[in-house]
Formats: structure tokens, sequence, C-alpha cells
């Protein structure tokens, strides 16, 4: 006989006024959490009550009912209630669907309706904001429907826009909220599958790791060629641009380069256009010039545009108005809104009149070229004025002097009186006694012997003579830095400006390299046009100027940089020696370390090692059990400000407080691993290094990206 199963029996339900039901004592939620009882009224304005309350009778000493109820379950319900009753937007007897409980107690009832309570998955609520938004639901009104921001809309649309697989993978808890966060970024689902695949058989499984690999070739709206074109345009041209709405994207990535170099090389090519239209015999164009592109060319000066009346009557109008202004709102502590966005305007103004457009010399024009490229910041770059050798007009001979130079020989002795081989016949008797009463002129060898003894005596008097012999060295220095190389020194004194642009991309955005043109270009400004008239020009100069002229051009020539073709140990050496004699600080100079220009390009071990030269070994040991780009990424934000610097880049005697005593010496330590290896099995090991920069950069660990 089969047995009989009870039959379970429902708790009564019915409606009951508001004003007959208070809130219980019983309830177990203590602490607030979730919606505030304010956007919950506000939700129960506009769908109704979606959930009964849980109520018991309340009885009197008797036992007896009161009619009246308690609310053990649905106290936050109660509460929004009671806030629309206040708010006169609910009548005070409005009837409430209620479930009556008689068993049990009170606090089980409250425990019960809140632990038996399933939260609702994520994944569910991303699907349910795509299905209400693909129901005619704006973004606007989504969030207005339940109290959150547009952002937050955006992020969970954007999540349940990921693959199908992935969502899938997600559900069943095969990765984390995290991770989905990172696939986001790109839209495209058969690359979040690849990616996925390729995480998969990865030991690298990080939300960062994934983003990179999901905006791989794509480019950062933060590049300069990005800013040059401009996102707008680029969106115009049919370009995307994927954005992260999790994690600052400094505007996100073009994921179309091809399309965006396309963009770049029209628009260069359309200011190259206005360019050539000021009749520039030639114009270069390009992304970016290494940094000393232009030795080698002469410069041509130009003059500023004066201002015409009415542009200074515009200028002194502004500079009147802006100290009235000042002076009227002195006291305040901050400025009204207006007068501080009209003291901008004005500031504006006056730097657009002050800054002068450079008028030259129409001949000058037509032989002379102009670089155009792309800055740091975005902006196009003009260098107009540049005159190629082949370009330079034919420099006229003095009267006499192609006589001279005709009647000289192939192997004519040198000043300092070497032997001359080859002499021709004519030469050999030019020496014989003139019969004629004409004045001939001086025979080339004794020419050759009076300027050899003149040399020598020329020698030995500016030895003696130090201000002059200061002078022969600038002028020579000056013809050769300033202008095209032309023999009008008799000083055999070379010096070069080194090109080193392409051994340090982006060198010629730096702070220094814009001070070092900038400071090239005033003196440039103030010497003469012509090299003839330079010696003169120097005459006038005063000590300092000469001083500060020649530290400039010495300066120019120096040549410090490391090639691993070119082994200079001596000359390095005596880099180092120059650094210390004047005190170099290139941390104060400006250079920090960043993923881009160190950090990402060595291995961890080094890394580490700068962390705790800088921070100390707790800041080293929080870091140290991250990835490589991660860590690189955490070691820059600690780095920043410390003064830190790698050891090619230090000073002896000008250690920044960031390096530790035991790396004063300016070599890093092996690692173990490295102290247990010989030498010679070390990868291009270079033996013997003679000079501690080239020992400091170890060949095991080059610079480059390192996995």
């Amino acid at each position: 006989m089969a047995k009989s199963v009870r039959k379970i029996t429902l708790s009564q339900s019915r409606d009951i006024p508001f004003n007959r039901l208070v809130l219980s004592q019983s309830n177990v939620r203590r602490i607030k959490a979730g919606v505030s009882i304010e956007e919950l009224a506000q939700d129960i304005a506009r769908r109704t009550l979606l959930q009964s309350l849980t109520v018991r009778p309340v009885l009197d000493d008797g036992g007896a009912e009161t009619g009246m109820f308690e609310v053990p379950a649905g106290g936050r319900r109660y509460r929004a209630l009671e806030l629309l009753v206040k708010q006169k937007r609910l009548a005070r007897t409005a009837p409430v669907p209620c479930v009556i409980r008689t068993d049990g107690l009170a606090e089980e009832d409250s425990l019960a309706e809140n632990v038996q309570r399933a939260p609702l998955h994520p994944l569910d609520q991303f699907r349910a904001f795509r299905d209400m938004s693909e129901k005619g639901m704006s973004e606007d009104e989504i969030a207005a429907a339940f109290f959150v921001s547009i952002q937050v809309v955006k992020q969970r649309l954007r999540l349940a826009a990921v693959s199908p697989a992935l969502l899938d993978v997600y559900a069943e808890d095969g990765m984390s909220l995290d991770q989905l966060m990172a696939f986001a970024v790109n839209p495209d689902h058969e690359r979040q599958q690849q990616v996925w695949q390729a995480v998969q058989r990865s030991h690298n499984k990080e939300p960062y790791y994934i983003r990179r690999l999901l905006t791989e070739g794509a480019v950062r709206a933060s590049d300069k060629r990005a800013q040059f074109v401009g996102i707008e345009a680029y969106e115009a041209a049919g370009g995307e641009v994927m954005r992260d709405l999790f994690q600052q994207d400094d505007g996100g990535w073009l994921q179309d380069p091809m399309l965006l170099d396309r963009l770049v090389a029209d628009k260069l090519e359309r200011a190259a256009d206005y360019v050539r239209a000021e009749g520039w015999k030639w114009v270069e164009v390009a992304i970016d010039f290494p940094y000393g592109h232009t030795y080698g060319l002469r410069r041509i000066s130009g003059e500023l545009v004066a201002m015409t009346e009415e542009e200074v009557a515009a200028a002194e109008a502004l500079r009147a108005e802006y100290e009235r202004l000042e002076q009227e709102h002195s006291d305040a502590d901050l400025l009204p809104e207006g007068i501080d966005q009209r003291l901008g305007e004005i500031e504006t103004a006056l730097a657009e009149l002050d800054e002068r457009p450079v008028q030259y010399d129409p001949d000058e024009i037509a032989r002379a070229g102009t670089f155009a490229n792309i800055d740091a910041s975005g902006a196009l770059r003009v260098e107009r004025g540049y005159v190629r050798p082949e370009d330079e007009p034919a420099i006229s001979k003095p009267e006499g002097e192609a006589d001279i130079e005709s009647s000289a020989t192939p192997g004519a002795t040198s000043a300092s009186g070497d032997a001359t081989e080859g002499l021709t016949g004519a030469s050999a008797n030019a020496e014989e006694p003139d019969q004629e009463d004409s004045i001939k002129p001086i025979p080339d060898r004794l020419m050759t012997e009076l300027t050899a003894y003149r040399t020598l005596a020329l020698r030995d008097a500016l030895a003696q003579d130090s201000d002059t012999a200061f002078l022969a060295a600038l002028h020579a220095l000056c013809l050769k830095l300033f202008y095209r190389y032309t023999p009008e020194s008799c000083l055999d004194v070379d010096a070069k400006s080194v090109v080193f642009g392409s051994q340090a991309p982006g060198l010629g955005d730096t702070t220094i390299a814009k001070a070092v043109d900038e400071r090239h270009r005033q003196w440039s400004e103030q010497l003469p046009r012509e090299s003839a008239e330079l010696w003169d020009a120097l005459t006038t100069f005063d000590r300092d100027s000469r001083d500060a002229l020649f530290a400039h051009c010495v300066a120019l020539s120096v040549n410090a940089v490391y090639e691993p073709w070119n082994r200079r140990p001596r000359a390095l050496s005596h880099a180092d020696r120059l650094a210390e004699a004047i005190g170099l600080d290139v941390a104060s100079a400006g250079w920090s370390p960043t993923v881009d220009n160190y950090l990402g390009r060595v291995t961890k071990a080094r890394i580490l090692q700068a962390v705790r030269e800088a921070k100390g070994e707790t800041a080293a040991q929080l870091i140290e059990h991250l990835k490589k780009d991660e860590m690189a990424e955490r070691a820059q934000e600690l780095l920043t400000g410390s003064g830190w610097l790698p050891e090619p880049l230090r000073t002896a005697g000008c250690l920044s407080s960031a390096t530790s005593p035991a790396s004063e010496s300016g070599l890093i330590s092996p690692s173990a691993s490295e102290e247990d290896t010989p030498v010679s099995e070390r990868e291009g090991t270079m033996p013997d290094a003679e000079h501690p920069l080239e020992s400091a950069i170890l060949p095991d660990e080059p610079l480059v990206a390192a996995e």
C-alpha cells in the first residue's frame, strides 16, 4: 500500500491597509546594504510593489488578534512605502499585498527570506540590460530605471556583447569577471576567441596580458600620429576606436594603423604644400626626423616682421584691460569664472601677437629648404631655412688667389715645412734669377719656406697670448658649426656635431634637446650671415659672451655614445671624467625610468634591483611575484620622482640618494645565476671590457623587450 504524502498548506495572503502595519523588532537585517530606501521608494513608485511583505498578527495579552500586523520580513519595503506616504504619494489606507505567517518565530521568517534568496548572477544582469536595450530602451532610460550611472549601463552592455562562447565560459566560472572585462576591450568575437585559446596555452592569464593581446597592432590614441590627425577625422574616414570602459585607456586604441598612416601622410603633404607655396627650393616631410638631421646644413637667418600700428594698438589695449581686471579682483581669493576666462583669452591673444612671423630674403629662400614633421604633442613642426652644401652659391676667390693656386703643384710642402715631392720643371726653374726688371710673384718653394718660418713664429707668439688663441679657436669652431665649411681659418681645428638620433628615437622631443636647439638658434641670430665677417664680429663680443659661445661649440662636439661596433673605452672614460668635472646629474636633467625607456627592456632582476635601490627591500618584495609587464608598470610608479638612475647614467660623486651604496661603483653585481655561469658560456659576452659603461650593459641583458 503506497504511503500517503502530506500536502503542504501555503500561508494565507491578503491585502492589508498600510496604516495597520508596523515594523517588527524581529527583523534580522541590522546593517544597511544595497539600494537605498529613497531609490527603492522611487522604484516602487515606478513599478509598484513587486514582492509581498511577510507579516504576523499582533496579539493582545490574552492572545487575541488586535487587527494590527507586524512586518518581520520586508522592512526595507515597509520603510519605502512609509516614505511614499509621508510624501503624500501613497494613501495611508492603501492596500499592501501581505503573506500572513502564524507558525514558527518571526526571526525565522526574516532570516529565511534573506538567506534562501539566491543573488542574481552578474551575467543574467548583463543580458537583462542588453534585452532592454534591444527592446528600445535607451541607455539613459535604463540608467534612470535602475538608479545607476550611464557609465555602469555602458559597461554592462559591453560585457553582454562579449563573444557568446566566452560568456558561457564565464557562466560556468571558467574565467573571472576581471578577465571578462579585459576581453570586452575588443569587440571582435573571433579575435576574442583566438586570444582565449592562446591564454589557455600560456602561463600568463592576467587581465593586463589579455588586454595587450587584444590591442596588439592597434595604435594608442595618445600616439602623436593620432593626435596630429585627430580622433574625429580618423573616425570620419571609417576608422574604429577600441575603448576600455573598465580602466583608464588614454583615449583608447585606433584599430586601423594603415588608415591612420595614410591620413597622417595626406595631412603632412597638405601642410607641405602650404610651405612650398612660400617659395622654398625643397620641403622634406616625415613623421619624425632623427635628432641632428640638420647637421652640415647652413641655416639662413630671417627678420621678425614688425607689428603694424593696428597690432601695436591692439596689444596695448589688451594689456591695459588685463591690468584693469587684475586690479579690480586683486582681493578676491577666487576669480569669477567669466573674469578668469577673459584673462585667459587676453593671454592667448597677446601670445599670438608676440609670436611674430619671420621674413627671409627671397634669394635665400630660392636655395634653402624646409623640414616638416610631427612633434611629441602631435602638432605640426616646420623648420625653415636650411641650405644644403650643393645649393650654396659659388665662393668668389680674392683677386690674385687664382693665379697663385694655378702655379701651385700637387706636391707642394705643407705649412709646417714637410718635404715637397713631384715638383714640375716650371716650378723648379721658378727659382732661377729673374733677368727682367718687372716684379714677378715669389717662387713657390721660397713662399713655402717663408711661410713655414712665419707659421712657427705665429705658433710661438700665439702660445703667449691666451686671449687671441681663445678667439682663434672660437673662430675656427664657429666656422665649422654655423657656416658652410670654408678654409677661412689657419687653425687646423675640426669639430663635428654627432648625429645620434637613430640610436635614441624621440630624443629630439626631449626638454634637453629643445634647450640645446634653442641655444644654437639664438647664437645663430647673433652671428653675421657671412663667414668672412665672423672674425670682426667675435672681436666685438665681451668675454662672457665669448666664453658662452665657446662652451656651446665645444659641447656640440661631445660624443659619449656607446656603440658595440665602435669600441672606444678611453673616450668613454674621458666622458666620465668630464661628467664628474661638471657635476652632471641626468635625473635633474629630466630623465626618469619608464617602461619604454628602460624597465620594459631589461630583465626582472634588474627591475627589482632598481626598486630595491630606490625604495628598499620591502617595496621590491611587493612586486617580485608579478609578471614581467605588470612588474615594469608598477616599478615605473614606484620610481617616479625617486631620482634613481641606471649605471650608464650615473656620475661619480653625484650619485642619487636613490642609489644604494652597494652600487656606487657604477657596476651591478651579477645575479646568482650569472655568478654560477662561466663567462665564456654567456651568450655574446664581451670579455675584458675596458670601461664601466661597456661592462654595465651586460650582453645577456640586451636593451630590447625581454620575456
